[in-house]
């Protein structure tokens, strides 16, 4: 080796060695301090670890199973253990970071399952990822243990709205979910529902969202939508058709008038009557009514409760109640029709402060105001009851047990006619037919002997004529052979003068008996 460069090498080989060692040692710092930036942001972007309690773990899975909400991951599923009692599932939970703010006494959380309805379908997303669980967050304190709920929320969102209570006596298929429609648009559904505490009613809680709650008034009226609404009244039949949803699962509807959309909106669970149709809650109902009770004699088939009590047409009540009465004394049997004459419904003109509405009603009765019952469509055959003017129609009252005053009533005009015919039928009845159609009999009998003794007679009348004819050719025979001016000239004319006179007499006769044959019985009528 070249004595002069050896120097040289010893010193780059000395250096290569001394640059190697520190990269050794640095690359464990690296890897120690990387390691602990990434414990350290995992550790501080977990959130808070809770447990939630279902009835069973159907679909879950550990390290699989996401909480979300609005779709959006807040956590995972760490654990699945059976309750101590053995009754439930213990669903342990790690949150994000942030998950604090919405962890609150009144969150909710539900298992997201693929779900089919008559409202919908939801879940279907969850075919192919698996269920997951939802949260709807709420208010209140810090809460790290919550309880489940078996099925979705009916709002799993914040929305804006109001809430009401509704009254019905009817539930129907009405449950939560179902559909709110304002004129066909859905605004709203049923939250839940409960029992009254005096247990006489259903309570229904309903959400409408905003901006329609605005359209809920003091005034609006709420009423059950099934879909068709097909009804028979005494107007005839009537067919109202709602959304299809409320077709196949039901629905509410309501209706808000336009002179009340200008008073304020109700306010929250502000209750409300739910009626069972449309029809009634179109119903005005007035603060003055006047009670009474009306005896019927004939049949009230096709009259029904809430039937219209109509004044020349125009309806002033309705039938409140029906019985039947029957009187042991007298076995006499009797139809109470109880009804309510709603006076604010007449316009009144020349008012006289003194006077009653039942002062009124009096003296309208004083000049013949009745009741009867009247046809109110023939193709459903409900009947009402219709007031009018009757001076001729006596006034009858009965022994009224009720405890409201008598309203007197007339036979309407099908009883009358029926009355009639029967009254002419029974005097028919009455009449001795059997021996008239005896002598019916016999004067035929005699007629016909009349007119074979009035056949002979003509026969003898023409043959007569007939004679006669052949009389009078000879005696013009003979008339020509005599000598005129003689005294047998002047017989023989005068003969057939006579003889002409017969024949037009007879011929008289023939045509008058042949125009009335019975002048052989009774004689030449009086001209």
């Amino acid at each position: 080796m070249n004595p002069d460069i050896e120097p040289y090498l010893t010193e780059d080989i000395t250096l290569n060695k001394k640059s190697r060692l520190p990269l050794v040692w640095f690359l464990p710092v690296i890897a120690l301090i990387v390691s602990s930036w990434l414990i350290y942001k995992a550790i501080s972007e977990q959130g808070p670890v809770i447990t939630i309690t279902f009835p069973d773990a159907e679909g879950l899975e550990v390290d699989k199973t996401r909480l979300k909400y609005l779709d959006v991951e807040v956590g995972k599923v760490t654990a699945i253990t059976i309750s101590k009692d053995l009754k439930s599932i213990n669903v342990t939970a790690q949150m994000n970071d942030g998950a604090e703010a919405y962890l609150k006494e009144q969150t909710q959380f539900w298992v997201v399952r693929p779900r089919v309805g008559l409202g919908g379908v939801s879940g279907l997303n969850t075919l192919l990822s698996g269920p997951y669980i939802g949260i709807k967050p709420g208010e209140g304190h810090d809460r790290k243990h919550f309880m489940g709920l078996i099925s979705p929320p009916t709002l799993k969102n914040n929305d804006e709205g109001k809430q009401f209570v509704l009254e019905t006596t009817n539930l129907g298929s009405m449950t939560p979910g179902t559909p709110i429609n304002y004129h066909g648009v859905i605004v709203g559904e049923v939250l839940d529902h409960q029992v009254s505490a005096q247990v006489d009613a259903i309570k229904l809680t309903i959400f409408i969202k905003k901006p329609y709650d605005q359209l809920v008034k003091k005034q609006t009226r709420f009423w059950i939508d099934s879909g068709v609404d097909l009804s028979a009244s005494a107007d005839g039949f009537k067919v109202r058709t709602g959304p299809l949803i409320s077709l196949l699962s039901g629905g509410i509807a309501f209706r808000t008038s336009s002179d009340a959309l200008l008073t304020p909106t109700a306010d929250e669970y502000t209750h409300f009557i739910l009626y069972d149709t449309y029809d009634q809650s179109t119903q005005v109902f007035y603060s003055k009514t006047l009670t009474y009770v009306m005896y019927f004699n004939s049949s009230v088939r096709g009259l029904t409760e809430g039937a219209p009590v109509q004044l020349r047409g125009i309806p002033v009540g309705k039938v409140t109640g029906i019985t039947l009465e029957l009187d042991k004394k007298t076995a006499e049997i009797r139809i109470p029709v109880t009804v309510e004459i709603e006076p604010q419904r007449i316009s009144i003109i020349n008012n006289l402060p003194g006077v009653s509405d039942k002062e009124m009603v009096d003296a309208l009765i004083k000049k013949g105001l009745r009741a009867q019952l009247q046809t109110g469509s023939l193709l459903t055959g409900q009947l009402l009851v219709d007031l009018d003017f009757h001076p001729t129609s006596k006034l009858t009252l009965h022994t009224n047990n009720s405890a409201f005053l008598e309203f007197p009533t007339t036979a309407s005009s099908m009883d009358q006619f029926t009355h009639s015919a029967q009254t002419i039928m029974d005097k028919i009845a009455k009449l001795p037919l059997e021996d008239m159609s005896l002598e019916i009999n016999s004067t035929l009998k005699a007629l016909q002997s009349t007119s074979k003794a009035t056949d002979r007679m003509l026969n003898s009348a023409k043959t007569t004529l007939d004679t006669t004819d052949k009389t009078m050719t000879s005696a013009n025979q003979v008339l020509n052979s005599i000598e005129p001016g003689s005294t047998t000239r002047y017989e023989l004319d005068k003969l057939l003068q006579e003889l002409g006179q017969t024949a037009s007499s007879v011929k008289q006769l023939t045509d008058y008996l042949q125009q009335h044959p019975d002048t052989l019985l009774h004689g030449k009528s009086k001209e």
